[in-house]
């Protein structure tokens, strides 16, 4: 049985009252044939501001510097971590609960103790969380967070590994999360866009004229020429660019990207699209990632890129989405950014569309459920509903939603159930959200294959489809937007 064993403390560890929390990475990027790759745009999923591009020789080298935790309490405890055994002095503690966790901040073994004086240790060779990466020491609510490894690192309480993004025209994004905080020599390999589609992608290409939804849906072209007789555009000329930007929301200030593009005249109102982020990412990470900018610049639509926030999580920003990640009321803050963004560029506010990325394809779900009066259609990508959500799911409207699962996503379990990262969610799974949407959206008979090979619900109310889009061996990863977007712009609001 494992246990915590007093013992007095032998040697020398300097005392982290003090230290800077940094991460660095270097390394080369070429192409499947061997050749150096210029010009890859390399930045984070989950530390804003953090980007690069890859020189001539395909060679790139990102940092991120910033001062971790100062001293807050008098005594900090001390931790050595040696052979597997986390030893930690210096306590004086009436409650103390230590906790060791994987690289994901999956909770592998976690130990409470009342009335602790001096020290104790905890050997992770007889526990089930050897090979942790991560320590947390929870001390009378006094709780620091470690990276254990050959030597001990205090970090910024939150701060999980980097996860980058890697895209250049013409190649597939590629992503990697860096397995220690300083690496080198890191080789990256991208292949070119057109050698390894998705099935949906391939049929995607081949039906790009796709038809609107049925009938009794407003086509988008129908739907312009009745807006601008409504709309004006007068004074909402805007410049090209990633604008940040931000609202005030209960007090707080929320931050998010306005992304115009170049098609963009100010002439006529555009659609608009929210593009939410993953955990521990952000607005500008999504921006990067995203695969529907692509698809929408060229048609002028201006695009969204929210920050969340914290609160609830170890890591980092998240948004509220049921017992997980943030303590805000995100909701309210969406509507308050649309109609923020509403008063400086010519929106057609009949459509307004919601996509994201793992937690911001929670969000996205979760913002069907509650702005369906500002939501025409949504598409998430790698997370569903969770049993607290849902439950309180209640749209004003049936509302178009197509979904993106991976079989073998390790993350949102395409079966549903517990995520595993302690976090209370407990997610429907891909089958349970596409039959959720399709009880909420009236739909009747059987699903279908539509020509992207999508499982389709197409008889629903007031004209609504509901498509989940399954990728038999996919893993973690962004949604199709060169399926979601046709589908998304097929929809406007009554």
């Amino acid at each position: 049985m494992t246990m915590f064993k007093s013992m007095a403390f032998a040697g020398t560890v300097a005392a982290l009252s003090s230290l800077s929390f940094a991460w660095s990475i270097n390394g080369v990027v070429s192409s499947k044939a061997g050749q150096p790759l210029a010009g890859v745009k390399i930045n984070s999923f989950n530390y804003a501001n953090v980007e690069t591009t890859s020189g001539a020789d395909g060679s790139f080298s990102l940092a991120y510097d910033e001062m971790g935790l100062k001293v807050i309490k008098a005594a900090r405890p001390t931790v050595q971590f040696n052979y597997n055994v986390i030893t930690i002095s210096g306590l004086n503690a009436q409650t103390l609960t230590v906790s060791v966790m994987d690289a994901l901040g999956k909770v592998a073994f976690s130990k409470t103790q009342h009335n602790v004086s001096g020290s104790i240790s905890l050997d992770l060779n007889k526990t089930t969380a050897k090979g942790a990466k991560y320590l947390r020491v929870n001390a009378d609510g006094n709780r620091d967070t470690y990276q254990i490894g050959k030597t001990v690192t205090l970090m910024k309480d939150g701060d999980p590994l980097p996860t980058l993004m890697f895209a250049k025209e013409g190649y597939n994004n590629y992503t990697y999360t860096m397995k220690s905080f300083t690496e080198a020599g890191i080789a990256i390999v991208m292949e070119p866009a057109t050698q390894q589609p998705s099935s949906s992608s391939k049929k995607a290409e081949s039906s790009s004229s796709a038809k609107p939804a049925s009938s009794s849906s407003v086509a988008v072209s129908s739907s312009s020429a009745k807006v601008e007789d409504v709309i004006s555009c007068t004074g909402k000329t805007y410049q090209s660019g990633d604008h940040k930007m931000s609202v005030n929301v209960d007090g707080k200030n929320r931050t998010f990207i306005m992304h115009v593009p170049s098609a963009y005249k100010g002439d006529k109102p555009v659609p608009l699209v929210v593009d939410y982020h993953p955990i521990g990412g952000s607005g500008q990470g999504q921006l990067s990632g995203t695969t529907y900018k692509s698809q929408t610049d060229p048609e002028g639509v201006i695009s969204l890129y929210p920050d969340g926030t914290g609160g609830k999580s170890m890591m980092g920003a998240g948004w509220n989405v049921g017992p997980c990640c943030s303590n805000d009321d995100d909701v309210k803050f969406s509507r308050e950014m649309i109609k923020a963004v509403e008063e400086k560029v010519c929106i057609d506010t009949k459509r307004v569309y919601a996509t994201g990325f793992s937690m911001g394809g929670g969000m996205s779900n979760h913002v069907a459920c509650f702005m369906s009066d500002i939501y025409a259609a949504v598409a998430p990508a790698a997370m569903d509903l969770n049993k607290t959500n849902s439950a309180k799911c209640n749209p004003e409207r049936p509302i178009s939603i197509i979904m993106f699962r991976g079989t073998n996503d390790n993350v949102c379990r395409y079966q549903g159930g517990d995520s595993g990262f302690n976090d209370g969610l407990n997610f429907l799974g891909a089958e349970g959200n596409f039959n959720f949407w399709k009880e909420k959206n009236g739909c009747t008979g059987s699903p279908s294959k539509n020509s992207n090979g999508c499982n389709e619900y197409s008889n629903c109310k007031d004209g609504t489809k509901v498509v989940l889009c399954t990728k038999q061996g996919g893993g973690h990863e962004q949604g199709d937007g060169k399926v979601g977007w046709p589908f998304l712009k097929s929809f406007t609001l009554p």
